[in-house]
């Protein structure tokens, strides 16, 4: 039922700019932005602020550094207008370069880090919150994580100033038991201090919002989706169809409907991103879809078998 707790977050460019480096033309970015805020979504994560040290600013697309200029552009006059979120990735972003939050149209900031560099992303936090942004930690590759080290981790954030922290399926490779299990931890650790749980699932079995579901029945309110579920590989939570079942009036479906049909239709002639065989392998054997990705993109494209038995021989030699 309807929970006002809940936060809908659109990560159509941000995730849908790892197909094609980021490359989208500005008029489709701003009209994403426009569709998601009139669809009533709480935020909208305009990609990444990546250092233009790390990415060659000839190779990828504006998304990529989210200017601020950029930014207020694609924003500009839109009513109602959806907060703004933006990532950065551990190693990756110049965080004295950030500015604060006064001067900026960012509302949120998302660190994204492994297991392993919760103690950075912990320092990203807290220096992005103390520039006055909202923020999350969103812990990719949960699918991989060694139990021991996620509640360690999950500890460290419940003291940090960290809004939500989330679960990342970054494989498509769990199940609604593991789901369960995992929405409960994070609720074990963050609950007590304050902090919410989000859910960001990839579709490689077909499971995005299924286990989108699942994390909202244990009590997940930082839900991530995307329209036409587009994202790397085989994509996210479809946000169409997130937006239908969540029981909030706010919410309005034509607005994506008719993003839909007037742009992403076309866009699937020249793009890839979807349920496809190579995705649901690697997503049944836990691992990353950069196989998958290389596969798709050569002359073998369609070898279903022979890929999963290379994957499989591999995973018994290793």
């Amino acid at each position: 039922m309807y929970r006002p707790e809940i936060k809908v977050i659109d990560c159509t460019i941000r995730d849908g700019g790892l197909i094609n480096e980021h490359l989208f033309e500005d008029k489709f970015v701003r009209a994403v932005f426009q569709a998601a805020s009139l669809s009533g979504v709480d935020y909208v994560e305009l990609g990444y602020k990546a250092s233009k040290t790390a990415f060659s600013p000839e190779k990828y697309g504006k998304t990529k550094f989210s200017d601020e200029d950029f930014l207020k552009e694609m924003v500009e006059g839109i009513k109602p207008r959806a907060k703004l979120a933006t990532m950065v990735d551990i190693g990756r972003v110049e965080l004295d370069t950030i500015k604060p939050k006064k001067e900026s149209v960012v509302d949120m900031m998302r660190v994204a880090c492994y297991v392993k560099d919760i103690d950075k992303a912990i320092e990203h936090v807290n220096h992005l919150a103390a520039k006055g942004y909202e923020t999350t930690v969103n812990i990719m590759a949960i699918s991989t994580a060694m139990i021991p080290d996620l509640e360690e981790g999950l500890a460290q954030l419940a003291e940090s100033r960290v809004n939500a922290v989330y679960v990342v399926d970054s494989y498509g490779a769990l199940f609604s038991e593991q789901i369960h299990f995992l929405v409960n931890l994070y609720k074990k650790y963050l609950h007590p201090k304050g902090k919410e749980v989000g859910i960001h699932c990839h579709n490689n079995q077909q499971l995005g919002f299924a286990n989108t579901i699942e994390a909202i029945r244990k009590g997940a309110n930082y839900l991530d989706a995307t329209i036409f579920g587009i994202g790397r590989g085989p994509g996210n939570c479809p946000l169409e169809l997130l937006l239908a079942f969540l029981k909030n009036p706010k919410f309005k479906l034509e607005p994506v409907l008719e993003i839909i049909e007037k742009d992403f239709l076309p866009m699937r002639e020249t793009m890839e991103w979807g349920y496809i065989i190579p995705y649901m392998v690697t997503g049944i054997l836990n691992q990353h879809p950069r196989a998958a990705i290389a596969l798709r993109a050569g002359k073998d494209k369609d070898k279903y078998a022979q890929f999963y038995r290379s994957l499989v021989s591999d995973s018994e030699i290793s």
